[in-house]
């Protein structure tokens, strides 16, 4: 009776097993073939660095803002045949530390030269999206010998490379701010006499003509604009489904490992809140630099005119004359990038996402393989 009793038991437990496997999903493994390992930069900051492997050249790919190396997990694997491809999280996202400070430009190009030292990578070559173009800016700006080339990846904005003629905005009013500051605690008249001169002749016209081109563009975009879709229950059934959902909101694929850095995963294999970053976005905005002084091979590829995610505008003469607006924008900036970068070869590619190497795959490896061929 007691042996009955047990088999019936051991046939409950197996039941309930099975039950509970089939409501429980397997865990998620990412598929991308890469390693991942930390390395320490700072005083109790590490930071996430992923090895997709590979033999020849080294080839670090920096993410753009919001973004981790995961970003890359689709598209780093299609150069590991001729190069050692590497990929570093900032600080402030993803598994890297986020501590309170150390978000300057020049102090997260000092995290990605902590990185090369700590892997013992001799003039690696860069490739950088969006923000990431700072940090290749500031170490080509202070540390030319440290790496063999550059490549920037819709990256060469005025973060990157600044341009007087044309200005940013963010910048220049900070650095506004900080002579206004000079100005009021002026200790001579000479000084303060010096401070005032440079405000009224250089500092405020140029804001004056920044802040016009700005409203430009302002104008330009619709009082009310039609915003995408939010995510329905459906969407966010699954990170599959909600790759499904960026694709047709923003009109390209994010891999499936970026939007689980980027959103929490629920129990049951369903996506969970946005990871709230907006504290550290501030952060690195507010530590823009200006870098005027780019050396060394450079690709920089521009995403004009933009292809502009869907859902943006309400009419397509609103579309149009933001589109237009938009790319005499970013075309300024290229040919600003071209003459002021004179080792620099410039590629418009028309209709690309800002993220190009997802939207224009095939385009950004053929250019980027063309300049790696060409460095020695």
């Amino acid at each position: 009776m007691s042996h009955t009793r047990w088999a019936i038991a051991a046939l409950l437990a197996a039941s309930l097993t099975s039950q509970l496997s089939a409501q429980s999903p397997a865990p998620w493994h990412d598929p991308s073939p890469h390693t991942i390992q930390f390395v320490t930069v700072d005083e109790n900051v590490k930071l996430e660095v992923l090895d997709w492997g590979g033999s020849g050249r080294a080839l670090v790919f920096l993410a753009g803002l919001g973004n981790t190396a995961h970003v890359f997990d689709e598209f780093a694997p299609k150069l590991t045949p001729d190069y050692h491809v590497y990929g570093i999280t900032r600080r402030g996202y993803g598994a890297s530390s986020a501590p309170a400070t150390g978000y300057s430009a020049d102090r997260l190009g000092d995290d990605v030269l902590a990185v090369l030292d700590a892997l013992k990578l001799e003039r690696p070559v860069l490739a950088g999206h969006s923000i990431g173009g700072e940090e290749m800016s500031s170490v080509a700006t202070r540390h030319p010998d440290r790496v063999e080339g550059l490549i920037y990846l819709d990256a060469g904005y005025s973060q990157a490379f600044y341009n007087r003629s044309l200005g940013n905005v963010e910048i220049d009013s900070r650095e506004l701010q900080k002579k206004l500051e000079e100005m009021r605690v002026a200790s001579t008249p000479q000084e303060h006499r010096k401070l005032v001169e440079e405000l009224v002749q250089q500092d405020l016209p140029g804001m004056e003509e920044e802040l016009r081109e700005l409203l430009k563009l302002l104008r330009a975009e619709p009082a009310h604009a039609v915003p995408p879709p939010a995510a329905s229950a459906e969407d966010l059934a699954s990170f599959a489904a909600f790759q499904a959902y960026t694709k047709r909101v923003g009109g390209v694929a994010y891999p499936e490992s970026e939007l689980r850095q980027m959103n929490e995963s629920k129990s049951d294999g369903g996506v969970g809140k946005h990871q709230d970053k907006s504290v550290v976005r501030a952060a690195i905005e507010g530590g823009e630099q200006r870098y005027t002084n780019i050396r060394g091979p450079v690709l920089a590829i521009f995403a004009n005119p933009r292809d502009p995610a869907p859902y943006a505008y309400n009419t397509p003469a609103e579309r149009a004359a933001f589109e237009s607006l938009l790319t005499d924008d970013i075309e300024a900036q290229a040919n600003a990038f071209e003459k002021g970068v004179l080792s620099a070869r410039v590629v418009r590619l028309a209709h690309a996402s800002h993220y190009v190497f997802l939207s224009n795959e095939a385009d950004v490896l053929r250019e980027m393989r063309a300049f790696l061929a060409s460095l020695h």
